[in-house]
């Protein structure tokens, strides 16, 4: 539950706002001067504070003009005297949220707090909302019936709503961000925000500013206080993708925020709390990063607490009819056509190809396809030349890791299988002979790999 700070120089205020919030069941701690308060908010975040106009050292505008500058966000009601109402109207004017007029009755004085983080639940919520539509806008569903991805699901079920950090390795363009989005929408953290960054896309500079922020003119262009990615994810999820490209000054950084969940901004000297959950992407092998000396090691074994391989395309070609017929749907809706489907000469070179760019090559050329198709069906001619020419290649090595020999040559077999039963329309005994196979061990082999005549019929009807 959020914490209220509350701040008056006098003992007895503070005994009787203390007993008032306790009672109401609202957390809070007590601070007997702006200085004071000040000094705790370097060190834990208040999402709103109660403080008395009156003080010595620092009163209330002086306070909430030094919080207003360094924590924004951050909600302030004045507590005045009847006869302070100009002052209270400034202190409204300057940023506070409401004031409260001394001496208070008990109810009066509950009414504004708890209308006060009304408003901060309902400011968080929108944030929350926009990054989760940002995050929807940019990404699909998982797709896929194979082992690798349910595995991959059992382990995103196992570990959503738990805060164990997440190291999510595949190629690119396999769906290391779905994987992410799926850890997220699963887990308890699912209403609060959800931030994203690739870590790629910015320089050094302009990445620790975009992860930690920024104090106002701590470097040309610094014209106002800008608060980082780690700040908005508060009690959020913050996805980290290409963690291998941040420089070895910012995985320090990265580090500390793992082990203490703390910071500073860039050019700032206030240490900054933060609750986020933690998951990064990296398209490389992070081991052979770190002994080639270019990734740190302690930052390897922090996010290294779950680690999810996210498999290549050509690992799981059994996959594609599923992820070409969502991404059919996904584009008729999208360009506004009512493309039937693939032939089955098309299936066939789809599930042939190597696909070097995996599921997001595989999107490019379904949508490519059904922007340029003339006909209800898509034939093999609809095809790029590069996929149409790089048909029968089921694994195609690029310095990648490769499945083991026993399941390459399953995944082969079984697809061989489903080709020829095709072929000869699901007739057991003719497709045992054409391939010269004994018709009982077709059918077991059948049974093995749980291939369907009536769905390898209705395809080759299509």
């Amino acid at each position: 539950m959020e914490k209220i700070l509350v701040v008056d120089d006098n003992q007895d205020i503070l005994d009787v706002i203390s007993n008032l919030l306790e009672a109401a069941g609202l957390q809070h701690t007590l601070a007997q001067s702006g200085i004071e308060a000040l000094k705790m908010m370097e060190t834990e975040m208040f999402p709103l504070v109660l403080s008395d106009m009156m003080m010595p050292e620092m009163d209330g505008i002086e306070l909430l003009e030094n919080i207003k500058a360094s924590w924004p966000d951050t909600e302030v009601i004045i507590v005045t005297a009847h006869g302070s109402i100009n002052t209270a109207v400034e202190a409204i004017k300057k940023g506070a949220y409401n004031y409260v007029l001394k001496p208070f009755e008990p109810e009066d004085m509950l009414n504004q707090v708890r209308k006060a983080m009304d408003y901060l639940a309902t400011k968080k919520e929108n944030v929350a909302l926009k990054y989760t539509l940002e995050s929807v806008k940019s990404s699909d569903t998982i797709i896929g019936e194979t082992p690798q991805i349910n595995a991959i699901m059992k382990t995103v079920a196992a570990v959503a709503n738990t805060n164990a950090t997440v190291l999510i390795q595949g190629e690119s363009g396999t769906g290391k961000e779905l994987v992410a989005n799926a850890i997220q929408y699963s887990s308890s953290r699912r209403n609060n925000p959800f931030v994203k960054l690739a870590c790629a896309a910015l320089s050094e500079s302009l990445l620790e500013s975009e992860l930690f922020g920024h104090e106002k003119g701590s470097f040309t262009g610094a014209i106002a206080l800008k608060k980082g990615k780690f700040e908005i994810a508060h009690t959020g999820t913050i996805f980290l993708d290409e963690i291998s490209e941040v420089s070895n000054a910012v995985q320090v950084k990265l580090l500390r925020v793992l082990q203490e969940r703390e910071f500073e901004r860039v050019g700032g000297t206030k240490t900054i709390k933060t609750d986020v959950r933690i998951l990064a992407a990296t398209n490389r092998n992070l081991i052979e990063e770190v002994n080639s000396g270019r990734f740190r090691e302690d930052l390897f074994y922090r996010l290294n607490v779950i680690y999810i391989r996210v498999p290549s395309l050509r690992e799981r070609h059994d996959d594609v009819r599923l992820l070409v017929d969502y991404f059919l749907e996904k584009y008729n809706i999208e360009i506004g056509k009512q493309v039937e489907g693939f032939t089955e000469r098309a299936l066939k070179c789809l599930s042939g190809y190597g696909w070097p760019g995996n599921i997001r090559e595989l999107q490019n050329v379904v949508e490519r396809a059904v922007v340029l198709s003339k006909g209800k069906k898509l034939d093999v001619g609809d095809l790029p030349e590069n996929v149409r020419k790089d048909t029968g290649r089921i694994f195609v090595y690029e310095g990648s890791e490769l499945p083991p020999l026993k399941e390459a040559k399953q995944s082969f077999e079984k697809q061989y299988l489903e080709t020829a039963l095709a072929l000869h329309k699901g007739n057991i005994t003719r497709t045992a002979a054409a391939i010269k196979l004994a018709r009982k061990n077709l059918q077991d082999k059948m049974k093995t790999y749980n291939i369907k005549l009536a769905s390898l019929v209705d395809a080759r009807k299509k």
